[in-house]
């Protein structure tokens, strides 16, 4: 019987569940949507029940996609958002949430509530801080934590644990509470290089009492991505899922993290083994992830690292990333007055809108380069949730310049490429930041459902005169963790193996001609004056009193 292995993602939005083989093909997918609350203040919670039963529900329908019987699944392995998951002493859900609800345990990665407690981690300027980019943002946990002592110190004192996402998975999958250093290093301060916890850091910034327990609540055992976790499924896990008690589970990965797993050192179109360094892993979602493996440590000023051995091992990782990138290009497109007409004639057509828009703008062009040319008097700086890098700024938002009365199809797909562009113009910025500490990019490596799209992949090649390649697979974070299932089920001696035998390039995209090259320097010159704007702005309207008595207004 061939052995599969399950790579398990769970995104903001939904679970799904893959099925692969020792070759990395792909035998089977599902999907369950996963509930979500968002409230004022930037509140997103979601439940780490519905989470677990989306995962169960996935798993066994891609079980049965795949027409395997459970005793062929060797492996199992999840990758997560970055969110912070509160449990009881109990292993049940505690609410994380104002409105108290037990069952909202979960303060999702793109939660922003934490601003304050971001400020002031920051402002302590602890040289643990270096390690990250030089500030925690508030996606991360260390600022989530913080806001729960100060503003729900019940749910703060009682908790018997914090997990990230994806080990609360593995904890909920095999009753080990061992944590992956991948979720600990990028989103916990955890210093994998020195092996610890730095405890004078915790006190800095107001939570000593992770050191006074011995780190109880936060994690005591590390262990690497793809390690064998515990004894594996639990009789109940085992039922959830639709697989075998003791089927091997792997130490997981963030979901971004996974996609880098699952891209960056497999086959070359060439037929060679792929050198993860010179290449960046481009993970594009609600948020985009742009990964790059270090030999040497290299400090690159607002973007996260970097990271030892939390990617691949015996590598450090650098981490930048936008924070909207679907997300913002969805809200672009849904706001506009011609998105119920465009999504009609997608319908009729059998496409997604993206796919129609893709289709509509090439149609007659010489070529995908050129299609960029009708955002030439458009401008769109996509910040909709802040900058995640080079600038580390939550606090920026979207411009937009050019903008007119047209409520045309016409101008909708204008307004589309444009926000394309604007992603573009701030990823080749990472890049720039990047190539200033030395760390070289010839290949970026591009997954998500928007790497499926050759205008956007065109874009991208276009705006950072960088080669992009598209994976083979269509699921490269499924991928990614079906490569961990495989390590500790023993199919792999390690993750360098399993990464070479199960993933391959598929296709590349070349920089065009010096005239479409000097088109997107001049977005990008917009781009940064759009950028300075917004500072400015914000700048100025701060030293404006929010109502004329000065003191705050109601709304």
């Amino acid at each position: 019987m061939e052995k599969a292995f399950v790579g398990i993602d769970v995104g903001t939005g939904s679970a799904r569940a893959g099925i692969f083989t020792a070759d990395g093909r792909l035998l089977g997918t599902a999907r369950r949507n996963i509930e979500m609350w968002r409230e004022a203040g930037d509140v997103v919670e979601q439940s780490s029940d519905d989470i677990w039963a989306a995962c169960g529900t996935a798993t066994k329908q891609a079980v049965a996609e795949a027409g395997i019987p459970a005793e062929a699944v060797a492996g199992i392995a999840f990758d997560a958002t970055c969110s912070l998951v509160a449990l009881d002493p109990d292993g049940g859900p505690i609410s994380v949430s104002p409105s108290g609800e037990a069952r909202r345990n979960v303060i999702v990665w793109m939660d922003h509530r934490a601003m304050d407690e971001t400020r002031a981690i920051n402002a302590t300027g602890h040289p643990v801080l270096r390690y990250v980019g030089g500030g925690v943002s508030p996606e991360m946990e260390m600022p989530k934590l913080l806001w729960l002592k100060r503003h729900l110190p019940a749910t703060f004192e009682g908790a018997g644990q914090f997990f990230d996402l994806v080990d609360f998975l593995t904890f909920r999958a095999t009753g080990d509470a061992a944590r992956s250093i991948c979720t600990v290093t990028c989103k916990w301060n955890y210093l994998a290089h020195e092996r610890g916890w730095n405890e004078d850091y915790l006190a800095a910034i107001g939570m000593p009492e992770f050191a006074a327990e011995g780190y109880a609540r936060i994690g005591t055992a590390m262990v690497a991505p793809g390690a064998p976790v515990g004894g594996g499924l639990s009789a109940a896990a085992a039922r959830d899922l639709g697989l075998l008690p003791g089927t091997p589970v792997a130490a997981g990965l963030i979901d971004a993290h996974a996609g880098g797993v699952g891209t960056l050192g497999g086959t070359t179109i060439e037929g060679d083994a792929a050198e993860p360094a010179g290449r960046l892993a481009y993970i594009m979602g609600t948020s985009a992830c742009i990964m790059a493996s270090t030999v040497e440590a290299r400090f690159v000023p607002g973007v996260w690292g970097p990271y030892w051995s939390a990617m691949l091992p015996e590598r450090w990782l650098i981490e930048g990333g936008q924070s909207t990138a679907g997300a913002g290009i969805d809200h672009l497109i849904r706001s506009h007055a011609a998105y119920p007409e465009a999504r009609a004639e997608a319908e009729r057509a059998g496409l997604g809108v993206h796919d129609w828009l893709d289709r509509e703008i090439v149609e007659g062009r010489n070529s995908f380069s050129e299609a960029a040319l009708i955002a030439r008097d458009i401008h769109i700086l996509p910040d909709y949730l802040g900058n995640r890098s080079p600038y580390a700024d939550p606090h920026a938002r979207a411009v937009m310049a050019g903008l007119s009365l047209d409520e045309t199809v016409a101008d909708l797909r204008r307004q589309y490429v444009a926000g394309l562009c604007g992603l573009s113009c701030g990823f080749a910025d990472v890049i720039d930041a990047l190539g200033e500490q030395g760390i070289d990019c010839r290949t970026i490596v591009v997954s998500g459902g928007a790497s499926r799209s050759a205008l956007v992949r065109q874009i991208l090649a276009d705006a950072t005169s960088v080669r992009v390649v598209l994976p083979a697979t269509g699921e490269p974070v499924l991928l990614g963790a079906a490569m961990l299932a495989a390590v500790a089920a023993g199919q792999f001696a390690d993750l360098a193996g399993a990464m070479r035998a199960m993933s391959r390039d598929a296709e590349a995209t070349a920089p065009t001609p010096p005239e479409i090259a000097r088109f997107h320097e001049a977005k990008r010159d917009v781009y940064a004056a759009m950028r300075r704007l917004d500072i400015d702005a914000r700048r100025r309207m701060a030293e404006v009193p929010e109502s004329p008595s000065g003191s705050p207004s109601a709304s």
